[in-house]
């Protein structure tokens, strides 16, 4: 359990005298399974913890306990609730000295550690930053966040990546999303809800219109379909022959959307490789004579073209 999901859990355990462990889950960001096996740990650790289990059961923090919030202000509480965000992103956000101070003053509650036992915060490093990933530029999320709690809609001018300089669109914003180290504007635009990375985002300003979301939708429910239709996407299976010393490297830098398959021959497998459009063979070249794209034709195509650009450059 990461520190910010830990001080989560249990505000939200403090603001209500009963819940569930589904609304837990809604309101941390994580699933059921996982939950329930923080709440285990925080009754191991000493919590005063209720839980009924069954159709009628629930959570329930007793009071007494030693985890104290009523020393926080307000923007405190608020910061602390942000759960997920490493300490760059923080400062990004303009959040890093509400949140050190709630942090201090929580802590000081807290139970002192068992002696003979290390710290978790000890034996625990978390990092969400991609891997060779530079510094983003574009708008900075502290930037825009102000106008975002305005509950407004904004006029943005953004750029795609196939455009040399950016459109402006009206969008009805939900929110910000910070994902792989990256921050998106989560925002309806011409009907649909979609993601719009702040490092493309050229300029923006506030309307006097109040944003109009769709019903019951929240920033939580439309960044999770969002990413989910990203990270699922089935558009298209890239098939290929990989090298076998080179798989390893392939899961690296295709992660989920790779699927190894039987080997051919003694030194070479199958692969697919999930892909939202033809371009992504490009990802291909970096693997050199190291692969062989077996299929769709269209992803032969491709890459054959690739090469021959490549060829031509170099020749």
């Amino acid at each position: 359990m990461t520190p910010h999901r830990f001080f989560s859990l249990l505000l939200a355990l403090q603001s209500r005298e009963t819940t569930t462990a589904a609304v837990l889950a809604a309101q941390v960001g994580v699933s059921v399974r996982t939950v329930l096996r923080d709440l285990q740990w925080l009754e191991e650790a000493g919590f005063p913890l209720v839980i009924r289990r069954g159709r009628w059961g629930g959570v329930s923090l007793l009071p007494g306990g030693w985890f104290d919030t009523s020393g926080l202000t307000p923007n405190e509480r608020d910061h602390l609730a942000l759960y997920g965000l490493d300490d760059a992103q923080r400062e990004q956000l303009g959040a890093v000295s509400d949140t050190r101070r709630a942090h201090q003053k929580v802590r000081s509650t807290l139970r002192p550690p068992d002696p003979d036992r290390l710290p978790l915060s000890t034996v625990v490093a978390t990092d969400n930053r991609p891997w060779f990933s530079p510094q983003t530029e574009g708008v900075p999320p502290a930037a825009l966040v102000g106008d975002l709690r305005r509950g407004v809609r904004l006029r943005i001018c953004y750029r795609r990546s196939e455009e040399g300089s950016g459109t402006w669109r009206v969008v009805d914003p939900y929110g910000l999303l910070a994902k792989a180290g990256k921050w998106y504007l989560v925002a309806d635009s011409e009907g649909r809800s979609r993601l719009h990375a702040l490092e493309r985002l050229v300029d923006w300003e506030p309307m006097r219109t109040v944003r109009r979301l769709r019903p019951g939708a929240t920033l939580e429910s439309v960044a999770a379909e969002l990413t989910a239709s990203w990270e699922n996407s089935k558009t298209l299976q890239i098939h290929a022959e990989l090298a076998s010393d080179q798989v390893s490297r392939a899961r690296r830098i295709f992660g989920r959307r790779l699927t190894t398959g039987e080997a051919v021959g003694a030194h070479r497998v199958r692969i697919t490789v999930t892909g939202r459009d033809v371009e992504d063979v490009r990802l291909f070249l970096q693997f050199g004579d190291s692969v062989t794209v077996t299929d769709p034709p269209e992803a032969r195509e491709r890459i054959r073209q690739l090469a021959a650009e490549i060829l031509r450059t170099y020749a």
